[in-house]
């Protein structure tokens, strides 16, 4: 679905699990969880991303009134970009986990651990990734004013569609995937992606060093995601993956950190 306003365009997968539709955006995933209670948007995709949401909901036959919550798997550039305006047009909680509250007012101060000019060197493949996402302004979010804290073991949410929260730290120190059991989904935001943006590179595997806080609770972190049982992995970059979880986590240990 191409959405009128957004600069690169953007589609719509609907039921990707269950009431868990998928919005792509410039090679970033966000997703429209649905129950009767409204819905809960999960992380924020970029900062020119606003008419995105609005198209699809109208494309799901919702409109922004319904919008009950916004939850953040972590609080990196690229998945920050509307959350402020959601929360302050619209009036709803931001949710994200304690540790990566500070990262919501400051979302380019992030640890990595290698410099990022050197993958754009090593992996040429990802210029027009790195390209689309300066044309979307990725990179220059508004700061969330007010957040919600949570836990590691802050269990369900509540918001629509009762995620339960499952710690992953690494990617960012403040990582947390969220699993719907009665959806047989984990939503991995990067704890896992399809699609790595520095790279290019495709298949399950974690997110490039050049935007990694800590590569080996990353991998430690693939336990975590691997006990959900989950059979349809969701993630923040990259198609559905529907495989389960624990062959996508096998897969990201062999494919290794760039």
């Amino acid at each position: 679905m191409e959405v009128e306003g957004a600069r690169s365009g953007a589609r719509i997968l609907r039921d990707v699990a269950p009431g868990v539709h998928l919005v792509e955006h410039s090679f970033t995933n966000y997703y429209l969880l649905e129950d009767e209670g409204g819905i809960t948007v999960v992380d924020a995709g970029l900062a020119t991303g606003w008419p995105t949401l609005s198209g699809a909901l109208r494309e799901i036959g919702r409109g922004l009134p319904d919008v009950r919550a916004l939850v953040l798997t972590h609080a990196h550039f690229d998945h920050l970009g509307f959350a402020e305006r959601a929360r302050r047009e619209l009036g709803v909680p931001v949710f994200v986990h304690e540790n990566d509250a500070p990262l919501t007012r400051q979302p380019r101060q992030y640890a990595h651990e290698r410099a990022r000019p050197l993958y754009a060197a090593l992996y040429p493949r990802s210029a027009p990734i790195v390209v689309s996402l300066l044309a979307n302004r990725a990179w220059w979010p508004s700061p969330v004013r007010e957040v919600r804290r949570f836990g590691s073991e802050a269990g369900e949410l509540p918001v629509p569609g009762s995620p339960r929260v499952v710690f992953t730290p690494g990617h960012t120190l403040g990582h947390a995937a969220l699993h719907l059991p009665d959806r047989d989904c984990v939503i991995a935001g990067d704890a896992l992606v399809a699609l790595d943006p520095y790279t290019a590179l495709r298949g399950p595997r974690l997110v490039a060093r050049a935007a990694t806080a800590d590569s080996e609770r990353a991998l430690a972190s693939l336990d975590a995601l691997v006990a959900t049982g989950a059979r349809t992995v969701l993630t923040g970059h990259g198609e559905p993956y529907y495989r389960g979880v624990q062959r996508a986590a096998e897969e990201a240990r062999r494919a290794g950190i760039a």
